[in-house]
């Protein structure tokens, strides 16, 4: 699979993780379950995608400014994270982080399929998209294997 096809596999996953989380209430074992696995799972989604999308991106004048763009949109989805964990999870000020973060989440995501895959599909060969694909994949299987 290419780059783009490993992204948009992991940002579906995404996008029914924050939908779960935000179908939650009070201060639940559930809740709290799943909104580990979505910050592990985003955590672990932008170290690789940064990694094996955007650190290649930077190097060609054409998707470099879009590529530090998401790369700050990643740290500004970290700090919104930890604006969820440190809240109390039957507070009103959790519901409200959270629909935040999915809110900035999902704009991000859409950005980046319609942005930025469009560019990025100008300017990377087919080897690189499949090579690139395959790099993302094995970093975000090695890192499933770690709690």
């Amino acid at each position: 699979m290419t780059i783009f096809e490993e992204l948009r596999a992991d940002h579906d996953k995404q996008r029914k993780m924050i939908e779960q989380v935000l179908a939650t209430s009070g201060a639940s074992d559930e809740r709290k379950r799943l909104f580990l696995n979505l910050k592990k799972e985003l955590a672990d989604h932008a170290l690789a995608e940064e990694r094996h999308f955007y650190v290649p991106l930077m190097q060609y004048d054409t998707t470099q400014e879009q590529a530090r763009h998401s790369v700050a949109e990643h740290h500004e989805l970290d700090e919104l994270i930890e604006a969820v964990s440190s809240a109390e999870e039957d507070s009103p000020g959790w519901l409200a982080h959270a629909k935040n973060l999915a809110h900035k989440l999902l704009h991000h995501l859409e950005e980046e399929e319609k942005e930025v895959f469009t560019l990025a599909g100008k300017v990377l060969a087919d080897a690189d998209k499949t090579s690139l694909g395959a790099d993302y994949r094995g970093e975000m299987d090695k890192r499933a294997e770690t709690p």
